[in-house]
């Protein structure tokens, strides 16, 4: 072999290992963001109004999808779970009737709770519920066979699933209208904002950045 071709094949063996080299870093990069996204945290925006004020359209939030459990892919069982949901954590869940739909709302009800809607007022087990976080807006009381959203109840939480409201209360499609969650369609836990942008004004939120969910 002569030396020019001694050369070429050495820049060759080279670049092909450098290449390689970018290839298996990029991989690395991609399965860790995936495993990451898959079990540990996940980024979510918020579509709607229906969290207001404790959550606002545009914020972007993370949710920790460890502290329920490791949710096995394909399936809506976990494993490892570190506890269940408590009264008062901000969930993202799969909505129960169109799994391709993801939904945020607060859990208001644990299994084995009796809950009930008087005249806007929530009772959990006959004890009226503070909630420092709930807005009402609209003064109007709407009777049971009309609405449910001012009279609810009695209802019985099931086994495994949780009971869950919008603190934006007059304006939430939630529990009262659609049933429980089960456990296996809980996403994870919010607990940041991490980004929060203005759609009307295209503005960055500078303010809601940082901002613990809660």
């Amino acid at each position: 072999m002569q030396v020019s071709e001694w050369i070429h094949e050495k820049v060759r063996s080279r670049r092909l290992a450098v290449l390689l080299d970018y290839v298996w870093t990029f991989g690395l990069a991609i399965l860790l963001a995936l495993t990451i996204r898959t079990f540990v945290v996940q980024a979510f925006k918020i579509p709607s109004g229906s969290m207001l004020p404790t959550l606002d359209i545009g914020d972007h939030i993370l949710v920790n999808k460890f502290v329920y459990g490791v949710g096995i892919p394909f399936t809506e069982n976990k494993v490892f779970p570190l506890g269940n949901p408590e009264r008062g954590d901000i969930i993202v869940f799969k909505f129960p009737r169109d799994d391709e739909r993801d939904f945020i709302k607060r859990v208001i009800g644990l299994p084995g709770d009796v809950i009930e809607l008087r005249d806007k007022a929530v009772y959990v087990n006959g004890q009226s519920l503070r909630e420092d976080y709930a807005v009402h807006d609209v003064p109007i009381i709407l009777p049971p066979e009309v609405d449910p959203r001012d009279n609810f109840g009695p209802f019985t939480v099931s086994p495994d699933t949780v009971f869950v409201m919008g603190d934006n209360r007059d304006h939430s499609n939630d529990s009262r209208y659609w049933g429980v969650v089960p456990y296996g369609k809980i996403r994870g836990k919010a607990f940041v904002v991490y980004w929060s942008w203005d759609g009307s004004d295209r503005w960055v939120r500078w303010e809601r950045i940082g901002h613990g969910v809660r």
